[in-house]
């Protein structure tokens, strides 16, 4: 009996140069027990990956939580905490001779056997192997070797972002450059772009689309995941997932609508206004201090073929912190009665929002799931904006 899972996989724990938790003001610290608490009792997801689990102080913490009983790791991979299955992750930095710029790629490890093993083996090629996203020194390719020997997974990150991503600047037209397109597992899209921009190159057309959240914060978790029809939550049914393996599968992308991402246009730096992809200087005010834009970007890179694989539906959602006038006690009022996030997002029914907080927040919830809500386009490093009648 095959199920589906919410997965989320690119979650960061964020640590301050003396290798401390970062703790944002007037929230959580990002530790990994406070993430997975936040994944399964107000996320509802089923699994979620943690891209520091390279650094022994996260390896501490998870076998602290063995140690008392509230986890435990799953004979098929990975790590069991209440209702959510922890990915042991690392977020890498490349940055070799075949590289035109940096590129991150997320690297997923089945326990904490492998993990401690890749832990030995970074620690070796970069500078400090207690911080996430760290410059690995080597290149592309010897990382995938020594993730298939651990027998992990390896996934290109955010592969559009203009800064340190896989298309943004670090090939010129091919991911051949720096990679052996046999050893990637699947494509991490980004905030920017979606499916359908993304099929746009035919060299994608064979990987599954991840759709991740790249959260920095506990309230930016599932801001994007994946719906995944696997028997249980684990590592091997993951990566079966990601090769259509005995029919596990994506079975739905959900997204924010790409024109909400930071990078989504091309934008001058200074002014922060749009401005052509092929301006030398910006038409506004002059400034060659210029960031392409994820949508030009691709559009430069586009082959024109059309994919004949059958993609899982892509589904556009809002995070609740995106609606306006909604506060952090409305946020606990909606969890309270819908359970967790995604309940509110998707499914809970406009006349019992309407009982517990204000009609037009409730409108904008409903608004927002059917695709109704304005947007002023991102672009440049600033997010997008959603516009209604009330801002």
């Amino acid at each position: 009996m095959l199920s589906n899972y919410f997965v989320d996989m690119h979650i960061h724990i964020g640590r301050d140069m003396d290798n401390r938790p970062v703790k944002i003001t007037g929230a959580k610290s990002l530790t990994l027990t406070n993430i997975l608490i936040e994944a399964s009792r107000n996320k509802g997801m089923g699994m979620i990956g943690v891209i520091d689990c390279h650094a022994p102080a996260v390896q501490r913490e998870i076998n602290m939580l063995i140690k008392s009983g509230e986890a435990r790791e799953l004979e098929d991979g990975g790590i069991q905490f209440e209702g959510v299955t922890l990915l042991l992750g690392s977020e890498i930095e490349i940055y070799d001779a075949s590289s035109q710029g940096p590129i991150h790629v997320l690297c997923f490890l089945p326990n904490l056997k492998s993990m401690s093993e890749f832990t030995e083996w970074l620690a070796q090629r970069m500078t400090n192997i207690n911080l996430s996203s760290q410059r690995y020194y080597g290149t592309g390719k010897e990382l995938q070797y020594k993730i298939k020997e651990l027998e992990g997974i390896f996934i290109p990150a955010h592969v559009f972002t203009p800064f340190k991503s896989l298309f943004g600047k670090g090939v010129k037209k091919s991911l051949t450059e720096v990679f052996d397109s046999d050893l990637i597992d699947g494509i991490e899209l980004g905030l920017s772009s979606d499916t359908e921009m993304a099929d746009q190159l035919a060299e994608l057309h064979a990987y599954t689309f991840l759709t991740n959240s790249d959260a920095h914060s506990l309230a930016k978790i599932a801001r994007e995941y994946q719906v995944v029809r696997m028997e249980s939550p684990s590592f091997k049914e993951f990566l079966w997932a990601l090769h259509n393996v005995k029919g596990r599968a994506i079975s739905a992308n959900y997204g924010m609508n790409p024109a909400l991402g930071k990078y989504h246009l091309t934008v001058c730096n200074e002014c922060n206004q749009h401005t052509p992809s092929k301006s030398t200087h910006c038409i506004h005010c002059g400034s060659n201090k210029i960031t392409k834009g994820v949508a030009d970007r691709i559009n430069e890179l586009s082959n024109g073929i059309a994919n004949k694989r059958n993609r899982p539906p892509y589904f556009y959602q809002v995070p609740l912190e995106y609606i306006p006038f909604l506060g952090k006690k409305t946020y606990e009022k909606l969890l309270k009665r819908f359970d967790n996030e995604m309940n509110v997002i998707h499914r809970a029914p406009l006349e019992e929002m309407e009982e517990i907080v204000q009609g037009k927040i409730a409108k904008s919830i409903i608004q927002m799931r059917e695709g109704k809500l304005g947007i002023k386009a991102g672009g440049g490093g600033k997010y997008g904006k959603i516009i209604s009648d009330e801002t």
